[in-house]
């Protein structure tokens, strides 16, 4: 008796899918299709954004010094139109009502000494004098300066929320991480405080130890710009979506064929 030959489960033909089935399918890669288009072309939006967006503020910053804006102009100010101008101011300093800000730099991890700037026409600036490290601190305690006249150029910077990635402040503790104006200016007793601080430039003839005194010029100006390789990330799986559509048609065509 001649032995029946087994047929494997491959060599059964598949049978095609049904009509309510391929326009779901059709559908579904359609819509994740249209999706990750929509993706890459978003980030190409975000990629000219951020070009025009680094070329402003490299205009900003590099330009001359211009007054830093008084107490009428103060409501009209943007982190658009005001961040990252360079700016002049001149007034007296109140050592006595400055906060130290939790920082981590080049330097190391220490703080920014937020000073107030009380101006002529009684409105105050805070400036971020610059970096100190904790020995500073240290030497700091017990000390007191009296107010002093004093001028500084820098870049203007609104303000920093005390909320997202940052901890939040606890002004009772005297612990502080980020430059929540409103926050110190409640905490210091200031009043009329301008909604944005000036990161002062490092002084080329002043102190460049972190221990002694506050190093200025450590404002960062470098942008992430990783929009360029996001949208080619997103376009390039639609590609695949496409490629796996025909490939799935190809097959489909194939079990109609044999069926």
């Amino acid at each position: 008796m001649p032995a029946v030959k087994e047929s494997s489960s491959g060599d059964t033909p598949r049978k095609p899918r049904s009509a309510a089935t391929l326009v779901i399918l059709g559908v579904v890669a359609a819509a994740i299709f249209a999706g990750l288009c929509a993706l890459g072309t978003w980030q190409v939006h975000r990629l000219a954004w951020k070009r025009a967006l680094i070329a402003q503020v490299d205009a900003r910053a590099h330009a001359p010094a211009a007054p830093a804006p008084g107490r009428g102009e103060w409501p009209a100010l943007t982190s658009g139109n005001a961040e990252y101008r360079r700016v002049s101011a001149a007034g007296v300093y109140q050592y006595d009502r400055q906060t130290l800000v939790q920082a981590a730099t080049e330097l190391g991890s220490g703080y920014w000494v937020m000073t107030p700037l009380q101006l002529a026409d009684g409105g105050t600036v805070l400036v971020n004098r610059g970096f100190v490290l904790p020995e500073w601190r240290k030497g700091q305690a017990g000390s007191a300066q009296p107010p002093a006249p004093a001028s500084v150029t820098g870049l203007l910077r609104m303000g920093e929320p005390g909320s997202g990635f940052l901890r939040n402040n606890d002004p009772a503790a005297n612990l502080w991480y980020s430059r929540d104006l409103p926050a110190i200016a409640a905490a210091r007793g200031l009043t009329d405080v301008a909604p944005y601080f000036i990161d002062a430039d490092a002084d080329p003839g002043g102190e460049r130890d972190a221990r002694k005194a506050p190093i200025g010029g450590l404002t960062v100006l470098a942008f992430p710009n990783n929009h360029l390789v996001y949208a080619i990330t997103w376009y390039a799986l639609a590609a695949m979506v496409l490629v796996g559509a025909f490939i799935f048609v190809r097959e489909e065509k194939r079990a109609r064929r044999k069926g």
